[in-house]
């Protein structure tokens, strides 16, 4: 059976101590639990992964953030997509309600490098909105690297990368701490090459960062106005594998 890093997260997440090891796995002091907390999927009979700008307001209740978010990030809504992330998880993060965001992966060739396609027969709304998703990204870009040069997000290439840590800033911006994990499960032979270590993941993330992010990006709180962020690398034995 092909297993892969979407079915470890169902499997993990149907747990009944997800929460807690997950806190525990991020580990890091500022992050604490949420009142109440929230998560998207919730194993295999929800799995269902978080659009944030369909599910924010119920994740994070209070907020009212989540039309300019939307908006930030497309021209034309109906019908578009916005990032579905592997988890989004609720906590609170330096005081401050927020969120957990991670892009799992269980194998070398879930690591995609490419830019985003635009299709040759695209109709007009996915043509704004490929436009828009660069803007986005480049403001991103630029906010970003005033504070760590370096930083170069775009949308012709890396396009995964660069969506994600654009929509981590966004949020930020809008006054909702964010943690961003990339999360590797580790010996899943099944699928591809394996990811074998932390060492491994460490340098494959090493490189598939090199020019988009420097190293100075990684594990420490950046400002983004109101709020942080932080991106941080962690591993996890895949589900099922001794």
């Amino acid at each position: 059976m092909r297993r892969g890093s979407r079915e470890h997260i169902l499997s993990w997440t149907d747990s009944r101590g997800f929460y807690a090891d997950f806190l525990q796995l991020v580990g890091i002091p500022e992050c604490q639990p949420a009142q109440g907390p929230h998560w998207m999927p919730q194993g295999h009979a929800f799995p269902e992964e978080a659009r944030l700008d369909l599910c924010g307001a119920e994740l994070l209740p209070g907020t009212d953030c989540w039309d300019s978010y939307a908006n930030w990030w497309l021209a034309y809504r109906p019908g578009a997509n916005t990032p579905n992330w592997d988890v989004a998880l609720t906590c609170t993060i330096k005081e401050k309600p927020g969120l957990i965001l991670v892009e799992a992966k269980a194998h070398e060739g879930e690591l995609d490098w490419a830019g985003k396609r635009l299709q040759a027969d695209a109709t007009e709304h996915s043509r704004s909105n490929h436009t828009q998703i660069g803007l986005a990204i480049a403001q991103a870009s630029e906010a970003l690297g005033t504070i760590v040069p370096g930083v170069s997000l775009s949308h012709d290439s890396h396009y995964q990368l660069a969506n994600r840590i654009a929509h981590s800033w966004r949020l930020a911006s809008l006054n909702i701490p964010v943690i961003l994990v990339y999360l590797g499960f580790l010996g899943d032979s099944s699928v591809g090459r394996p990811l074998k270590s932390d060492s491994h993941w460490n340098s494959l993330l090493q490189d598939y960062f090199a020019g988009v992010i420097p190293e100075a990006f990684v594990d420490r709180w950046i400002s983004c106005g109101p709020a942080e962020m932080r991106i941080i690398i962690r591993t996890r034995p895949a589900e099922g594998i001794a």
